[in-house]
C-alpha cells in the first residue's frame, strides 16, 4: 500500500470528529459558567457581609 492510499483514506476518515465536536462544546459550556461564576461573585460577597453582620447582630457577637 502507497503512502498516498494511506493518507487518502486518512484524511477521509471521520470517526475523530463526533469527540472534536463534543470536546469544544463542553469547554464553551465550562467557560460559560466559569464566566457566569465570575460575574456573581462580587454580588454573593456583598450579600455574604450583610447576611453576616445581622446574624452577628441578632446574635450580639462582635468580632
Amino acid at each position: 500500500m502507497s503512502v498516498f492510499k494511506i493518507l487518502r483514506r486518512f484524511s477521509r476518515d471521520e470517526d475523530g470528529a463526533v469527540t472534536v465536536d463534543w470536546v469544544v462544546l463542553t469547554a464553551a459550556v465550562i467557560g460559560l459558567a466559569l464566566g457566569a461564576m465570575a460575574a456573581m461573585t462580587d454580588v454573593t460577597t456583598t450579600l455574604t457581609d450583610m447576611i453576616d453582620a445581622d446574624v452577628s447582630g441578632i446574635l450580639g457577637a462582635d468580632d
